[in-house]
């Protein structure tokens, strides 16, 4: 099951700016390692998804996994031969967008050599550059 919002007060929404950093959500808060993205761009909900998975077929038995973004904001996209014009079209998938430092997921349970190996196998699955954040060290 792919990560969508339950219900939506409006069916489509304005992009979001990402200019900047993020404010919050740029600390290891709940794990013992993070991978923090040090780029800005929009991640989809199957993106997000397929990093998902490759950090649960690491720690399947022996870890926890957080995810600390959402795919909240519709995404629209003109059908194919749709001519220029004619207002915005429907909702084809959900995204996150996301702002550089924010932290994307964390997880405990493996020891810190593997974790960086998770990490980097992750964050090829994601659009936004990312590296490995460990809680208490600062960077």
């Amino acid at each position: 099951m792919l990560l969508t919002p339950k219900k939506r007060k409006h069916r489509k929404q304005f992009r979001p700016h990402l200019k900047g950093a993020a404010t919050r959500g740029t600390t290891v808060a709940f794990g013992d390692f993070g991978l923090k993205a040090t780029t800005s761009g929009v991640i989809t909900n199957k993106q997000l998804e397929a990093a998902r998975k490759v950090i649960v077929r690491h720690t399947r038995k022996t870890g926890q996994i957080r995810m600390r973004v959402f795919p909240d904001t519709p995404i629209t996209k003109k059908g194919l031969e749709m001519p220029m014009g004619s207002g915005k079209s429907d909702v084809d998938g959900y995204a996150a967008p996301i702002r550089r430092g924010k932290i994307l997921f964390e997880f405990t349970g493996l020891p810190r050599d593997e974790a960086e190996k998770v990490i980097e196998s992750a964050s090829k699955k994601l659009p936004v550059k990312a590296r490995m954040v460990v809680k208490g060290e600062v960077r």
